[in-house]
């Protein structure tokens, strides 16, 4: 039988379920940054590969696109996202990842914990923009297509 994993939001804190049990939870308060790993444009949901949320604490949580995480950071709680300004989309291409996380799901489960140090040099390299919620990048993206240009204040 194939594992299911699934995130859910439960009051202020992300909880991580595995076979419909709780294996892990996140406060969402000591969510640092939101890295959205992408493929292609990042221009549509199916795109994001994988998500690497920083903790206050220097550690890690990788998500696979199984566990459904980054559709909840993209889609959930708009006002909270917007506010932290913690949600960074970096194209895959450019995120050097250690070896043995480069495998993805075939390396480790779904979703699972890092230390500070497993990644130590790699996301600092990482070539970040601004952040941006869903809402923001799909805002952008409408604005790129515009004949005349960006229309929005924002984008001075």
């Amino acid at each position: 039988m194939k594992t299911t994993w699934r995130t859910t939001w439960q009051l202020d804190d992300i909880v991580v379920h595995r076979d419909e049990v709780e294996v892990d939870r996140i406060a969402a308060q000591a969510i640092v940054r939101v890295y959205l790993l992408y493929r292609g444009l990042g221009d549509s949901p199916g795109d994001i590969g994988r998500s690497l949320v920083e903790l206050a604490d220097g550690g890690f949580v990788l998500f696979e696109p199984e566990t459904g995480f980054a559709g909840r950071v993209n889609f959930e709680r708009q006002p909270f996202w917007r506010e932290r300004a913690c949600i960074y989309w970096v194209d895959a291409a450019r995120a050097a990842l250690p070896w043995r996380l480069r495998l993805g799901g075939w390396s480790g489960p779904a979703c699972r914990r890092l230390e500070a140090g497993a990644l130590a040099g790699c996301v600092e390299r990482w070539p970040l923009g601004r952040p941006e919620t869903w809402d923001e990048r799909k805002q952008h993206r409408i604005d790129r297509t515009r004949p005349f240009g960006f229309s929005s204040p924002t984008h001075a």
